[in-house]
């Protein structure tokens, strides 16, 4: 923040969630969105490694939080935006490799894309990486 960052990207922590540390998982996140001091914050919630429980609980959790973005870790799911309240938009990242890839992100609820190869795309480059 105080090198000029405007948007903070924090991972939830993945042992707090397999053990069902909900309470320390919450905290932590608002601790971090405080010391924002009213940047956006994204919470990275690592989709590849959580049931379905999980993930429904984190997007619970990242809504009581009052973080401006839930991101997945890999790819979108319809999942999260049944289950996050109306403030929170969602960032997906990876797994996405064409414009129609993007297009149909969007069409199911992604507020914002997670890729640099969007760009690279647009422009008729060739865009490799993840």
């Amino acid at each position: 923040i105080r090198n000029g960052a405007d948007e903070i990207d924090m991972v939830i922590n993945i042992g707090w969630v397999k053990d069902q540390r909900w309470d320390e998982v919450l905290a932590e996140i608002k601790a971090i969105k405080a010391s924002c001091q009213g940047r956006i914050l994204k919470v990275i919630v690592e989709t590849c490694l959580l049931t379905e429980a999980e993930k429904i609980k984190l997007c619970e959790l990242v809504t009581e939080s009052g973080a401006d973005y839930i991101k997945t870790s890999t790819g979108f799911s319809t999942l999260f935006k049944a289950h996050i309240g109306p403030g929170v938009k969602i960032k997906a990242a990876g797994g996405i490799s064409s414009l129609q890839d993007a297009e149909d992100f969007m069409a199911l609820g992604a507020d914002r894309l997670g890729t640099s190869r969007i760009v690279k795309l647009v422009k008729g480059e060739h865009a490799e990486g993840y």
